[in-house]
């Protein structure tokens, strides 16, 4: 069992940054990959950035060039920074673990709302 927090978040004017923070604890010996999704109202849940135990990283076209996300493989967490931001990118946003047997692990989401 892997157990996820998440932090960060909140609101912001359209142009400015957040960074989203997600650490892991419990099996965290068997993640393989980590990422972000996110819900927007009245969309269905999508994937924003993922990376993997190799730290090869891929992300949505939607965020590509603003969105970065890294991971800190000795002390378990992922973050998220996102940069330029958009009304578009106001949703809950995820933080999920895929360990080696295909199991997923999610946060319980963080709001995150941007102003125009």
């Amino acid at each position: 069992q892997v157990q996820l927090v998440e932090s960060g978040g909140g609101l912001v004017q359209a142009g400015g940054s957040l960074g989203l923070f997600c650490a892991a604890s419990g099996s965290v010996f068997s993640i393989a990959a980590m990422r972000w999704y996110r819900r927007a109202p009245g969309k269905q849940r999508e994937l924003v950035a993922e990376i993997n135990s190799s730290g090869t990283t891929n992300y949505a076209d939607s965020v590509k060039g603003r969105f970065t996300i890294s991971r800190d493989y000795a002390k378990n967490t992922v973050t998220l920074q996102m940069n330029s931001l958009k009304p578009e990118d106001t949703a809950v946003y995820y933080c999920n673990a895929e360990d080696y047997s295909d199991w997923k692990y999610w946060g319980q989401g963080t709001q995150v709302t941007v102003s125009s």
